[in-house]
């Protein structure tokens, strides 16, 4: 077998054979059979940057173009990271973490003062350079939204690099802010700038120790509010929603309730659900039954979120602070994998590589038996729920976007970082290299 580092791409037209791909990745679903694991063996025609056929091994039609051959290694769509937070991260070491909720409110609070234009720009283009070297063509990035901020400093600097990165990381924004304002005029200037930005509207239902708490009717009256503006602008939400042990406001059942409630037909998106997995199982099992009649989209960070639920000084913590993952996609309900928090006051670790999270999240959530069950989670699932189109899945007509890896088998995929693979889109390979961490000693 040739070295895998070694495997020449041609510029824009070739043909891949012998490429293992995961039968999720394939937009027409398996081509030919698959094996134990639930792969094709595959050829990819690949035409002026566009993937032109697949078919099964050993089937391409005759061609003059130059061959690549995968030899059985695995074959990735790009992935997606429909949940992270561009605005606040890379921000260590200048903000040191106490791996607590409440702290990384209070010392991101503190860090915005120095998220000037240049400040927040210089952290988001390292990270998009982060993204788009390891993979990932699609970011839905959550952005601060406090009245005095978001319109002079966040969301002008976010619309300039979409513009940027577009055709290498295509960007969507979440105006994220407590539901509160929902009473106030700044809820309705804020829908009105994420449907100028092309966006989605965002809220927050937990308190954490610094938003109005709320309860029961309150927060009823609140999602009415936040429905109704998204409606009035044809906008889709997305909500961080139960981010703690406790089930004292237990958000995700009033959520789904409202969303019938007001008949509401945009995408509704809950991210976290931690408390899900707290719940007696009769609450458990009608609160799912309640998000799949509502039509509810879930997204899980499971990495940031080990690290900071149950945590008590001094003390192992007792449970893994993620949601209901195999019960939620049992139910038939799309659950995606999101990177969220990446070297910031809430979660000081992380690359804004979808691969490795998805690695970390088959054993966080077991997710082995099969692992091919994992992998929609970060690629055909989180791309059906922002509507990202042909990302996340290889497809006949679209751009030949696809991670080579050396793992043959999905068991070697999960066990090595795959640090050698190979991102080719466009039918090109990618030749940035991840920055160096000294580009952001000018804003450290």
């Amino acid at each position: 077998m040739a070295s895998h580092k070694d495997l020449g791409v041609p510029e824009g037209s070739f043909l891949l054979t012998r490429a293992r791909v995961p039968a999720c990745f394939l937009a027409g679903g398996p081509a030919g059979a698959t094996d134990a694991e639930g792969s094709c063996l595959v050829d990819i025609v690949v035409a002026n940057g566009v993937v032109d056929g697949i078919v099964p091994s050993g089937q391409a039609s005759a061609t003059d173009l130059p061959t690549v051959d995968a030899e059985g290694r695995q074959v990735w769509a790009t992935l997606i990271d429909m949940h992270t937070h561009l605005d606040k991260g890379q921000v260590i070491p200048r903000a040191t973490p106490d791996g607590t909720l409440e702290g990384g409110v209070r010392l991101t609070m503190a860090d915005r003062k120095r998220w000037t234009h240049e400040d927040i720009a210089a952290r988001m283009r390292f990270a998009l350079k982060c993204a788009y070297s390891h993979g990932v063509s699609t970011i839905r990035t959550h952005l601060d939204s406090p009245e005095e901020w978001l319109p002079r400093r966040s969301l002008p600097v976010f619309r300039e690099l979409r513009s940027e990165w577009a055709g290498k990381v295509d960007l969507q924004a979440v105006g994220l802010a407590p539901l509160s304002i929902f009473k106030t005029d700044w809820g309705n200037t804020l829908a009105d700038l994420m449907a100028e930005s092309g966006g989605v509207l965002g809220g927050v239902t937990d308190a954490l120790g610094v938003y109005e708490g709320l309860a029961d009717e309150a927060l009823d009256g609140l999602l009415d509010l936040f429905l109704d503006a998204a409606t009035d602008r044809g906008l889709d939400v997305d909500l961080h929603v139960d981010q703690t042990e406790s089930l004292d406001l237990f958000a995700l059942p009033r959520i789904a309730a409202a969303v019938m409630r007001k008949k509401f037909k945009g995408r509704v998106v809950v991210g976290h659900c931690v408390s899900l997995a707290l719940a007696p199982e009769d609450v458990a099992e009608r609160t799912i039954r309640m998000a799949v009649d509502a039509g509810l989209h879930f997204v899980t960070l499971p990495t940031p979120m080990v690290y900071l639920q149950d945590r008590k000084p001094n003390r192992t913590p007792r449970w893994r602070g993620v949601t209901l993952a195999h019960e939620l996609l049992d139910a038939g309900l799309k659950v995606a994998i999101g990177g969220d928090n990446c070297r910031d006051a809430w979660f000081p670790f992380g690359d804004h590589d979808m691969l490795d999270t998805l690695q970390q999240s088959v054993r966080i959530f077991q997710l082995d038996n099969p692992i091919a069950k994992a992998l929609p989670m970060a690629g055909p699932m989180p791309s059906d729920i922002v509507g990202a189109g042909h990302q996340g899945r290889i497809a006949v007509g679209a751009p030949a976007d696809f991670i080579l890896l050396s793992a043959r088998t999905l068991n070697e995929a999960m066990c090595r970082p795959q640090a050698d693979r190979i991102v080719v889109r466009n039918g090109r390979r990618v030749t940035e290299t991840l920055p160096d961490y000294a580009e952001l000693d000018a804003v450290m």
